[in-house]
């Protein structure tokens, strides 16, 4: 383990900024801000039921994970066109640029589009176009993972699928969100094993709002390669021995989960004690126009109300190298400017 010198504490802040790092849970729909909203809004005619930014914005009061996702579909009812899908994945990855983000897998959801008639092709070309573009103009590498809502049925989920296939290159991997109680990740399991029958990374977002028993299923049921969320992992010694051994990633979004009541004090997070048990957690920002914050933000807030330490740091972004599905001699390059971006922070003032 690369071991972290001494950093002044006021600098602490700033190092988390810039040093590289790798954004494992961002969903798509989330990065859509109000600004970005209206502006589709008006070129596609669609009206809203917010008279204007603000007001939607203000509508940002959600006290659980299903209060959220009522107004985060409602937004993206204005995504009709290839260019709708372009525009908000080019706005997500230029900021994430900005925060130092050198790889990002990120989440859509297409039953969320194709339900209201808008085609598979406008999807994911809109979103593989700007991912493209990213890599060019950003050098930011970006890949796609297709997620299936779990309000709905399998056969829903299987239905998606195969529209999906014809456009198999365009995306890495599969995953599994929306409304979590209730819909455990065994209810997937054929869709699942399709997948990976197809050579496809396989992602669930299980312990969340949902119990430990959920992220036994995602890795038994689903064999999942990585556990969205996961912090209810804690309340489990067995599984949380189990995730420790098996380095399994734990993609952890911290405003969110304060955002949604998970943790109501940022302070009273659990990552620290998961960092602790030796578990390969990564801060992501989840649903970022929604939950207040980007990357960084999650960053410079959770060590601010917890008191993660630098040596943290190193290990949470070294952590979300490891967990990316990048090749291999493209994770020692991350790592190598990972370590410079350490190296040159004075040890003291």
């Amino acid at each position: 383990m690369f071991q972290v010198h001494a950093i002044a504490p006021h600098r602490l802040p700033q190092l988390l900024r810039e040093m590289p790092k790798a954004e494992l849970h961002i969903h798509i729909e989330g990065s859509l801000e109000p600004e970005l909203i209206f502006a589709l809004a008006d070129r596609n005619g669609v009206t809203l039921p917010y008279a204007n930014v603000e007001a939607l914005r203000a509508a940002y009061a959600f006290d659980n994970l299903q209060s959220f996702l009522d107004i985060y579909y409602a937004g993206a009812s204005v995504l009709l066109h290839e260019q709708d899908f372009y525009d908000m994945a080019w706005a997500y990855l230029q900021r994430a640029a900005a925060d130092h983000v050198v790889h990002a897998e990120i989440f859509f959801d297409p039953q969320t589009h194709t339900d209201r008639g808008v085609p598979m092709s406008s999807v994911i070309n809109g979103l593989h176009r700007a991912c493209v573009d990213a890599q060019a103009q950003l050098g930011v590498s970006a890949q796609l993972i297709l997620c299936f809502l779990r309000h709905l049925t399998e056969l829903a989920a299987l239905q998606t699928f195969n529209e999906a296939l014809p456009f198999r290159s365009k995306f890495i991997g599969v995953g599994l969100d929306s409304s979590e109680v209730g819909h455990p990740p065994e209810k997937f399991k054929n869709v699942f094993a399709l997948a990976h029958a197809h050579g496809l990374h396989l992602v669930a977002h299980a312990g969340e709002e949902g119990p430990p028993a959920y992220i036994w299923s995602a890795l038994d049921v689903l064999r999942v390669d990585r556990i969205d969320h996961g912090v209810q992992a804690v309340h489990d010694a067995a599984l949380m021995t189990r995730l420790a051994q098996d380095r399994t990633p734990l993609t952890v979004c911290p405003l969110s989960n304060q955002k949604l009541c998970v943790f109501p004090d940022l302070k009273n997070h659990n990552i620290g004690q998961l960092l602790e048990a030796g578990l390969c957690v990564t801060i992501n920002s989840d649903d970022p126009a929604y939950f207040g914050g980007y990357i960084n933000d999650n960053f410079v807030q959770t060590f601010e109300a917890t008191g993660l330490t630098a040596q943290q740091a190193y290990v949470l972004a070294s952590n979300s190298f490891e967990a990316s599905f990048a090749p291999q001699v493209q994770k020692n390059i991350w790592l190598h400017a990972l370590k410079q971006t350490f190296q040159k922070f004075p040890e003291q003032d």
